[in-house]
């Protein structure tokens, strides 16, 4: 009878070649095998697990690894890839703590610096962050990536000329265009980009998305949705048909649904749109671009509103035009701005939101046959305590001659 553990080993060299020739689904079946045959061997846990990173079954290599690592303490790779799955499946401490242990144990890569950087920014650790960033880029200059993410943490912090250089040499090294020009750009002043990159958006708030309610109302303030509706909650009009721009979870349609035949929104996220649907203050969310959204229909809307959803559109003559053209007679629109005060019309803000001025609201006013109801200035939200003003409106269409 042939010995388990020589079949083990046979099994074992197996997967080792299949792993080395790509061939990952064989490699973990040999593995898988081989372990059958010897339990809680420590080489073939590892090997196992981290093929399983390869696949992305996160929850397994998990599980796999955490066995490897506590039978063989030393196990470098095996650190990495725990690290690396528990980064995946968002668990960033845990993954903070095992790419620190693969490091110290000889996996000293740009790449994986940028990772446990990664996990402590998710953490609210900049300090650790930064630290983990510097080496990235000592060890891997043209790390792209790192370069921008370091960039991001300078620009937080108020070093827009560092950040500055940063975000530069991650152009230098074949970083995202659209995204570093983006970044570049809050800190660097000059040309105003029209409007930001949609998968920044999108990416924003789709990460945002789980938190957005509790972190944006209980600890930054936050009150643009409230204020805005207000004096039409107040007056106790009724609204046939309402569009909801750049929707998010719903706190606007939740407010005027009461006052409102139907509330259609939109929104680039689709997990705000997965919230804002399950609110059931909707007739319909679409995920897409409001532009789009607005422009896909002719038929008339007796209020459209947007609160706090500007600061990440830009330059808004386009969008007062199609929303010029949706209105009836009597209809409203509701919006609010950041507030611009340094003189200009537009400004990219290093907190990478938009301001714009009430001279700005003004000239789309006069362009758009638009006359104002009502405006006003009010916080919309806090940055670090400090309230930050804005500026709400409430626009009304001027009869065609």
């Amino acid at each position: 009878m042939t010995d388990p553990v020589e079949q083990a080993k046979a099994r074992f060299f197996e997967g080792n070649a299949s792993f080395e020739a790509g061939l990952l689904e064989d490699a973990a079946a040999h593995y898988e095998a081989a372990l059958a045959l010897v339990p809680g061997r420590p080489s073939v846990l590892a090997n196992l697990g981290v093929t399983q990173c390869r696949l992305g079954r996160w929850t397994d290599a998990v599980a796999t690894l955490a066995q490897a690592t506590r039978a063989d303490p030393a196990h470098r790779d095996a650190w990495v890839a725990l690290g690396l799955s528990q980064e995946a499946l968002a668990h960033w401490g845990e993954a903070a703590q095992a790419l620190q242990e693969g490091i110290r144990l000889g996996a000293n890569t740009g790449q994986l610096w940028l990772s446990l950087a990664m996990c402590r920014l998710r953490l609210q650790q900049p300090g650790q962050a930064l630290q983990a960033l510097d080496q990235a880029v000592a060890i891997e200059p043209t790390l792209a990536e790192a370069w921008s993410q370091r960039g991001s943490v300078m620009r937080d912090i108020g070093r827009h000329a560092e950040a500055a250089r940063c975000y530069e040499q991650a152009l230098a090294n074949g970083g995202d265009e659209t995204l570093n020009r983006f970044y570049l750009s809050s800190v660097q002043g000059g040309a105003v980009p029209a409007h930001p990159p949609s998968l920044y958006v999108q990416a924003l708030f789709d990460e945002y998305a789980d938190d957005f309610q509790a972190h944006l109302v209980e600890q930054l303030n936050y009150q643009a949705h409230t204020t805005l509706l207000a004096p039409l909650l107040a007056s106790g009009q009724h609204f046939e048909r309402v569009l909801d721009l750049g929707c998010g979870t719903g706190l606007c349609g939740r407010l005027i649904q009461a006052q409102a035949g139907a509330v259609d929104g939109v929104d680039l996220s689709s997990a705000m749109v997965a919230q804002a649907r399950a609110s059931g203050a909707y007739r319909r969310v679409v995920h897409g671009d409001l532009l789009a959204f607005l422009r896909e229909s002719t038929e008339p809307v007796d209020l459209v509103m947007a609160a706090d959803v500007f600061m990440y559109v830009g330059a808004l003559d386009a969008v007062f035009e199609a929303v010029r053209e949706r209105l009836q007679p009597g209809a409203c629109f509701a919006f609010s701005v950041e507030l611009a005060t340094d003189g200009s019309e537009l400004r990219l803000l290093p907190s990478l939101r938009y301001a714009h001025s009430a001279a700005c609201v003004d000239r789309l006013c006069a362009l758009n046959g638009f006359r104002v109801r009502q405006s006003w200035q009010a916080p919309l939200r806090e940055d670090q305590q400090q309230p930050v003003t804005g500026l709400y409106v409430l626009l009304e269409p001027v009869a065609s001659a």
